[in-house]
């Protein structure tokens, strides 16, 4: 049982709150049951799973090497505001698979929530391949898991500059459709083609001009009421799944 904050491997567990320690280390936490179980139900590489006093470990997580910790501790290593007392430490992948007919690329992206939650809705969606180019947030952000509702463990996620991706795409013969709002068509006045690749852009700043030249159709998803916007989130989904209608 580990009680004390000085304990070198809670130190250790503790820097994985931030991106470079991350990326140094190629390992990040999941945390709450759910997730642990996800990640133990997928082919990623468990290292190590830490569980609070008097919390029962499930039988799933038996194998594992495990680490007891205090409340006070299992508090310091936590990112939830109400923790639940389990979380597990996992080896980064490269979770890249063949491409699918459906494919979806971010652009700058910025907010964790709005990330996992677009990888989460792909996944149900059917979008399989996500690329994610430059700028766009950590995909192992403790923010951008939780939302992810275990789908980051589902979906091939691979980084990649989307100014060089998308031509190789197109000769793969895949349309590429760009979220809009100038000089765009309604999403659904246009027939899907077999093999698209959807983008999406920023928060606030939308696409990037480059990529919007590159596109072979820009769409658009009318407001009927008086909001500015759709958060970009919710958009994807509505594109992602009339594409896949």
């Amino acid at each position: 049982m580990i009680t004390s904050l000085q304990n070198e491997q809670v130190k250790q567990l503790r820097k994985l709150h931030k991106r470079k320690e991350r990326e140094k280390s190629k390992t990040f936490l999941v945390e709450g049951f759910h997730l642990v179980e996800e990640a133990h139900y997928s082919d990623w590489e468990i290292l190590e799973v830490i569980i609070k006093e008097n919390i029962e470990l499930p039988k799933s997580c038996e194998t594992y090497p495990v680490t007891r910790v205090g409340e006070k501790v299992f508090n310091h290593i936590a990112q939830t505001n109400t923790p639940q007392g389990i979380a597990a430490k996992l080896k980064m992948k490269k979770n890249v698979k063949p491409l699918n007919e459906k494919v979806l690329l971010v652009d700058a992206v910025q907010e964790p929530g709005n990330l996992g939650t677009i990888i989460r809705t792909a996944d149900a969606a059917g979008f399989s391949s996500i690329i994610l180019g430059d700028n766009t947030v950590d995909v192992f952000n403790d923010k951008t898991i939780r939302a992810t509702q275990g789908s980051l463990f589902h979906v091939s996620i691979e980084h990649k500059n989307l100014n060089e991706i998308i031509p190789d795409l197109q000769k793969e013969d895949y349309f590429i459709w760009a979220s809009a709002l100038k000089n765009a068509t309604i999403y659904n006045h246009i027939n899907p083609s077999e093999k698209i690749a959807l983008i999406v852009g920023n928060e606030g700043s939308g696409i990037q001009e480059s990529l919007l030249n590159l596109a072979d159709e820009l769409v658009y998803i009318p407001i009927h009421g008086k909001a500015e916007s759709l958060n970009v989130s919710v958009a994807t989904g509505v594109l992602m799944y009339y594409i896949n209608s």
